[in-house]
Order: C-alpha cells, then sequence, then structure tokens
C-alpha cells in the first residue's frame, strides 16, 4: 500500500522565497537551471526556473500575473500550475513560504 500526501494549497498572498541553503544558479557544465542545496541538485525545467526567478517578495498572485503577462496565458491554469510547482518545492523543503 502507497500513502500519498496531499499537495498544500498555496495562498494568493503566500510569499514564496528559496530556502535557507538553497540556491538557484546555472550548472556550468550544461547551462541548464538548478537548484543547489547542501543534499543535492535538482534540475529545473524551464517553467520551474520561470517561477522561482519571480519570488522575490512577489506574492504567488503576482507571480502567476507576471508570468500570464509575459507568456499571454490563461491566468487560471497558470495559476494551477505554478500552485502545483510550488506546492512540490515545498514539500521538498527547497521554499519556504511567508
Amino acid at each position: 500500500m502507497q500513502f500519498i500526501m496531499p499537495m498544500p494549497k498555496i495562498a494568493d498572498a503566500a510569499q514564496p522565497r528559496l530556502a535557507k541553503a538553497v540556491r538557484l544558479q546555472s550548472d556550468s557544465a550544461t547551462g541548464k537551471s538548478v537548484l543547489l542545496f547542501p543534499e543535492g541538485v535538482v534540475e529545473l525545467n524551464e517553467t520551474a526556473h520561470e517561477i522561482l526567478t519571480r519570488c522575490d517578495g512577489r506574492t504567488v498572485s503576482e507571480i502567476v500575473q507576471a508570468l500570464a503577462e509575459e507568456y499571454d496565458a490563461d491566468l487560471a491554469a497558470l495559476g494551477s500550475d505554478v500552485r502545483e510547482t510550488l506546492a512540490d518545492l515545498q514539500q521538498r523543503r527547497l521554499i519556504e513560504l511567508t
């Protein structure tokens, strides 16, 4: 039997930021975006990179709005994707919400 934890709800007013000891940078060998942390490295897709570069004090709703404007994307669908990505990163303890 496999136990699956539900994804936490991410509020519009939450302000995501990288957790302590986590850094966002480009891998010098591959040029891909990665999150470095004491236990390892996570290679990011373009979407996760775009979300994390905006985790600079903005709220989740501000991040979604900025991405929707930049990519001319559907706000509701994009909001769901952003929250899912942030929830995954939060469960991995790579980001914190304030």
